[in-house]
């Protein structure tokens, strides 16, 4: 108990606050873009098209808070890694906030909005099974250790919804005749209109993970510190 308690009383808890509250704000940006620029279908425009839009400076801050989110978590629970393969989880995550931050200066039609996609889309899970696994094996995460796992895995199963509504799409959408290389503003009829959501719910996953690693360490860390005092 006394090893368990030293280790969950170093998380760092105005880190998880941080994150918590960044992502409260990359949730908020994302609802009001839905407001402010209905334009967008939301069913089939994924969300890096707002950019395109007059309130792209909105969809900047998202992304903003999405980096702020994964490197303030990771930070939190940075002295929960005792292992090399838990290190190596957290740079992950690191590297999701990465891909957030690219994401919010280079726009969708700028060639390192790709790039950034590929390392922010494809980080998270990564991080998020490692972080999740290495965590639910130790005292006293194990006591969120379902929680934990349901939702890591759904950050990986989100990401492959989404290619599949996607590559779907462009199938559909050439089989009805639609050019690929232009702008396109509706859909042909038959086309699967998906993607979009498909998008959102990744971002929505994203969120709810973090946001439960942050409060399972906020809560963790107070009931070692009242430990401690009871003891002292």
């Amino acid at each position: 108990m006394k090893t368990t308690t030293t280790a969950t009383s170093k998380i760092l808890v105005p880190a998880a606050r941080v994150s918590l509250a960044a992502t409260a704000m990359l949730i908020l940006s994302l609802a009001s873009l839905h407001v402010l620029s209905p334009e967008y279908d939301p069913s089939w425009r994924v969300v890096s098209e707002y950019a395109l839009g007059e309130y792209a400076w909105v969809l900047s801050l998202m992304f903003v808070a999405g980096a702020v989110s994964d490197w303030s978590l990771a930070v939190a629970i940075w002295s929960q890694m005792r292992t090399t393969t838990g290190r190596i989880g957290v740079g992950f995550l690191v590297a999701s906030g990465v891909g957030s931050a690219m994401a919010s200066v280079f726009a969708i039609n700028h060639p390192l909005h790709t790039v950034a996609g590929v390392i922010g889309i494809l980080s998270l899970p990564i991080a998020a099974l490692i972080i999740s696994v290495q965590l639910s094996r130790t005292q006293p995460w194990s006591d969120t250790k379902t929680t934990l796992l349901y939702v890591a895995n759904l950050t990986w199963i989100s990401v492959i919804v989404m290619f599949a509504a996607l590559i779907i799409m462009i199938i559909q959408f050439t089989q009805a005749g639609g050019d690929t290389t232009a702008p396109v503003k509706t859909l042909p009829s038959g086309v699967l209109p998906i993607v979009g959501y498909a998008n959102r719910f990744l971002i929505l996953v994203h969120s709810a993970w973090v946001s439960i690693l942050a409060l399972q360490a906020i809560k963790l860390q107070r009931r070692a510190v009242a430990l401690r005092q009871s003891f002292a």
